[in-house]
């Protein structure tokens, strides 16, 4: 009976000890860890584990990487390294006093890669697959006076318009033409569009506008959009590229563009709006030699742009590859990135990275950066629109991208990991875990042209 009275004693005080060290630093510093990992092949990542945990690698994977122990392994806290030993998967179990499994976590090692940096100032040019409602324009009629046949119809700003009467339209003229010869032969319009990830279709008969004398449904559409930002890394063996870190959006809709085709070449940045809180500041870019290509755009994505070179493209600054490090890797402190602020010359400007948010799928704002080098903060106040996309370089390696900047602190802005770009240009493979990403968009400073041709 008494055995039986200490032994419930002691099993509650075990559970009060457990419910405890949940709640303790050490607990939520390991439970804070990613359940997915990558770490490139040489690279060496550490953990602080601190007793009662215990870190160990399952035997029931191929072993891609081992662990280091410090000499001392009687310590309270203790460093513990991963070390690769080749190109695989490993799972490695955090345990609490090495019986309680607490934290599982997948570590994948990858191949090393090593990239020319960018901070080129580069000119987009992004056509969108079929044309994006970017407005509502009443036609003036003699009879009904002002009429809206498209609003009463249900279509929306944002809408994507693919086809109308079976034909793709990839034009604001090409849309404004079809829609005035059906006009002229009194027929109906079968348009086929698209809203989010739905598709529908809507019909609806033009009317004769008084202002222009042509046959119109009461839209403005616009089907490309343009403008300067930053490339972020080529690869001269593949002659890949990614660069910008974010997806390109309508700038009146603030839709996502589904990238039909597109191009990039030369810019040159002729000025500086200075950044100033609540107020973003912006670069001054112009197209040179539109028609000389740099590189196609094969997608739009939410970590920036991506597509292939015609030619090299090479950085003063590092004439040579250098190599990309994962999230693991990158350290509060120093860095540096890479940008034009005048002209086409390439500059490198000091940065301090101050938060690290590990994550386990793609997502935005990795990183927080605030701008110390002083002559950047004296042309731009920091961080402005068009720098999204340019290289976060630590200790020699490429660690992110600048994409967004604190309207309240141009100082400062976020960043995002090269893992994340590094997965949408292929040179990784995607994470197979199944979890919400959330869409991060960043209006960057694209300018565009409006068109009234429906």
């Amino acid at each position: 009976m008494i055995n039986m009275k200490y032994r419930s004693i002691l099993g509650m005080c075990i559970a009060a000890v457990i419910i405890a060290f949940c709640f303790s630093p050490q607990f939520r510093a390991i439970y804070g860890l990613p359940p997915h990992m990558r770490i490139i092949e040489g690279e060496k990542s550490s953990f602080t584990v601190n007793f009662p945990l215990t870190l160990s690698i399952s035997p029931d994977y191929e072993q891609s990487i081992k662990v280091q122990l410090p000499l001392s392994n009687y310590s309270l806290s203790r460093p513990v390294f991963l070390e690769t030993l080749k190109v695989g998967k490993s799972i490695v179990q955090f345990r609490f006093l090495g019986l309680v499994p607490i934290r599982t976590v997948q570590v994948d090692v990858v191949p090393s890669l090593k990239l020319i940096p960018g901070g080129h100032s580069i000119g987009v040019v992004l056509h969108s697959r079929g044309v994006i409602v970017v407005g509502i324009s009443p036609i003036v009629t003699g009879n009904e006076g002002e009429v809206s046949p498209a609003k009463d119809a249900g279509i929306h700003i944002g809408d994507v318009i693919l086809s109308i009467n079976g034909i793709a339209v990839q034009s604001d003229n090409q849309v404004a033409e079809v829609i005035d010869s059906s006009g002229k032969e009194e027929s109906e319009l079968d348009i086929c569009l698209k809203r989010g990830e739905e598709q529908m279709n809507i019909k609806l008969k033009p009317v004769l506008c008084d202002d222009t004398k042509r046959y119109r449904i009461g839209l403005f559409v616009r089907d490309s959009v343009a403008g300067v930002g930053t490339l972020t890394f080529y690869d001269p063996d593949s002659h890949a590229y990614g660069a910008l870190g974010h997806i390109i959006t309508d700038s009146d809709t603030n839709q996502p563009i589904d990238c039909e085709q597109g191009k990039i070449v030369s810019a040159t940045v002729s000025g500086i709006q200075q950044g100033m809180r609540g107020q973003p500041g912006e670069k001054i870019g112009v197209f040179i030699e539109e028609d000389k290509l740099l590189g196609n755009i094969q997608k739009n994505t939410k970590f920036g742009i991506y597509g292939k070179m015609n030619h090299a493209l090479p950085n003063e600054l590092y004439s040579e590859a250098i190599p990309v490090a994962s999230m693991n890797q990158v350290q509060i402190g120093d860095a540096e990135i890479l940008t034009v602020v005048d002209g086409q010359k390439i500059e490198r400007f000091h940065i301090e990275i101050q938060k690290i948010n590990l994550q386990e799928s793609p997502e935005g704002k990795g990183l927080v950066i605030k701008v110390t080098d002083p002559s950047l903060l004296e042309k731009t106040g920091g961080i402005v629109q068009g720098m999204s996309g340019s290289p976060i370089i630590q200790n020699g390696k490429i660690v992110g991208a600048v994409t967004h900047v604190f309207v309240h602190d141009p100082t400062k802005g976020y960043g995002c990991f090269v893992d994340w770009m590094l997965m949408e240009v292929g040179a990784v493979p995607k994470n197979e875990n199944k979890v919400a990403r959330k869409l991060f968009t960043f209006s960057s400073s694209f300018f565009c042209r409006r068109f009234e041709g429906a």
